[in-house]
This record gives C-alpha cells, sequence and structure tokens, in this order.
C-alpha cells in the first residue's frame, strides 16, 4: 500500500487545503457514490445530483482549509456540503422536500458531537425503516423541529418561524431529538428494545 492509500479523510482534507489535487481525487474517489445517493435522494434527478456532487467538490477545494477536525469526521463535513448544495438547488427550482419522498435522513451539517454521531449512524446503516422507526419515537415537537430543519431544508430560525416557538426552543428540540435518535438507531443496530 502506497502513502497516498493510507491517509484520512482529515489527512486528505489538509493536503487539499495545500493545493494537492491528487488528495481531492482521492476524496473523491472514497465518497462520490455516497454523495451521489445522497444528492439523488433529496433532487430526485440523476443529472442534477451529478451537478450538485460536482460543485460540492468544487466548494471542498476552496474550502477545505475550515475544516476542523476536532468538530466531527471529514466525511460528515463533505457530506454535509452536498446535503446544503442540494437543498439550496431544490429551493432555486421551488421545490419542496416531503419525508415520505426521503430514503436517506439527517443528513446534514451536525449541530454537535451528538449531531456528529447521529449522522455516522445513518450513514452507516441507511436503514430507512429504522430511520422512520427513530423518528416516531420522538416525542411530536422533537420530530417536527427536525423534519422541518433536516426533511424540509429549512433553518432554525426558519423552523421557529413556522412553528410560532422561540429560536432557542427550536435549538432545543433539535439538540434532544437528535440525541434520542442517536440512541433508538443504537437500539436498532444492537437489536435490544432498551
Amino acid at each position: 500500500m502506497d502513502e497516498t492509500a493510507a491517509r484520512t479523510d482529515a489527512a486528505l482534507l489538509a493536503a487539499i487545503a495545500g493545493g494537492d489535487q491528487a488528495a481531492l481525487g482521492e476524496l473523491y474517489d472514497r465518497h462520490a457514490a455516497l454523495a451521489l445517493g445522497l444528492a439523488n435522494q433529496i433532487v430526485r434527478d440523476r443529472g442534477v445530483a451529478e451537478e450538485v456532487v460536482q460543485d460540492a467538490f468544487v466548494a471542498a477545494w476552496r474550502r477545505a482549509n475550515t475544516f476542523q477536525p476536532e468538530r466531527g469526521e471529514a466525511r460528515s463535513w463533505l457530506l454535509s456540503i452536498v446535503h446544503h448544495r442540494a437543498i439550496d438547488r431544490l429551493r432555486g427550482a421551488g421545490a419542496r422536500v416531503r419525508l415520505e419522498e426521503l430514503d436517506l435522513a439527517l443528513a446534514t451539517e451536525p449541530v454537535d458531537d451528538e449531531g456528529a454521531d447521529v449522522w455516522r449512524t445513518v450513514a452507516n446503516k441507511l436503514d430507512r425503516a429504522a430511520i422512520v422507526a427513530a423518528l416516531a419515537a420522538l416525542p411530536p415537537e422533537q420530530r417536527e423541529a427536525i423534519e422541518l430543519a433536516f426533511f424540509g431544508g429549512l433553518t432554525h430560525a426558519e423552523v421557529a418561524e413556522r412553528t410560532g416557538q422561540p429560536l432557542g426552543t427550536i435549538k432545543g428540540r433539535m439538540r434532544l431529538g437528535l440525541r434520542r435518535l442517536r440512541n433508538e438507531l443504537r437500539k436498532h443496530e444492537t437489536g435490544t428494545d432498551g
């Protein structure tokens, strides 16, 4: 195995920040399929999804120096760019994302380390039934906030406005909801009920 094959995603982003085009190619080879799947689940058009992924990797090239490994995994950072680009594309087209149209959940920039853990769990399993069950286990106000933000592409402020709740309340509901989702998904992963 050569030296470049052994590099972590974080090391690749550091190399990309230094202008290493080969590192960008390696990062693309590792994550393009997952990125394309995510984009396609959101925009529901293969050609548009390919454009979203290309835009996201260009953004990663330009913004690699902003990646902070202590805040989460490089893959989550990259996929959050894909998610935001796809949502931006939908907003630009005037389309709305509905929960029942999504097979992939929680593909967003983590709000904290707990959010990063939920994303990692979901990204590794990609199990729609488990996600639906975990969402159903949430209190309605937490589920609504998460659905509006992650599936509807709304910002925290837009969720607060839509629901008529204070911004701090929405952020708290999302944080608690993500924590509970993580626990529900872990139960599913291990096959335990409690």
